[in-house]
């Protein structure tokens, strides 16, 4: 069965990290409306640029999601 994107972003998580995928993670681990059964590409990166603030910019969802194609 294939991860979702939440699920491999979970495996990211470094609570006393400050690298910026951590962060991404820990912050997309709080947030409630974050798309957690989609694989999806354009839907989830639409949700981020509406609605995560936590994030500084893409890239660091360009550099993640590209790490979740090579794990799938």
């Amino acid at each position: 069965m294939q991860k979702t994107f939440y699920q491999f972003l979970m495996t990211k998580r470094n609570p006393s990290s400050r690298d910026a995928i951590a962060e991404f993670a820990n912050n997309a681990f709080y947030d409630q409306s974050f798309p957690k059964q989609l694989t999806d590409f354009d839907t989830i990166s639409k949700y981020l640029e509406e609605n995560a603030g936590y994030l500084p910019n893409m890239g660091i969802f360009d550099e993640v999601w590209k790490q979740y194609e090579e794990d799938r």
